[in-house]
């Protein structure tokens, strides 16, 4: 039944005006707006959909992934418009001190959070 539909997924934000300005000029992304509703226009037609919650509670897991043909570039380019990058030092989840993530048998991958805190990665495909 919906094998043919053309899904998305979504998540909550709290400020329209910083989510717009984040997405759209911070990571350069095709930002739409339709009242309330952002959606991010991504590579391969793909969107997400960001909503606000008066409640909202930042995930605590990652909910948006860019692959890149190199972390380490990114990190750099990305840097240099204030995105930080999370610092994690725990059993199979290390990252140096630009926020890179080289852990065994998973990919080079990068973690950062958008101005609601929710947590978005760059990452290298295996």
């Amino acid at each position: 039944m919906l094998r043919n539909s053309h899904a998305f997924c979504g998540y909550s934000i709290n400020d329209i005006a910083k989510a717009l300005d984040f997405y759209g000029g911070t990571l350069g992304l095709e930002v739409t707006r339709s009242g309330d509703l952002l959606t991010l226009q991504l590579a391969g037609g793909n969107t997400v959909l960001l909503y606000p919650k008066p409640d909202h509670a930042p995930a605590t897991f990652t909910v948006l992934n860019f692959p890149v043909d190199s972390v380490d570039r990114a990190v750099e380019q990305l840097g240099k418009r204030g995105v930080r990058f999370e610092i994690y030092d725990a059993p199979g989840l290390q990252t140096d001190a630009r926020g890179i993530c080289r852990a065994s048998g998973g990919p080079v991958i990068a973690w950062f959070k958008d101005p609601a805190g929710n947590i978005l990665s760059v990452l290298e495909p295996a």
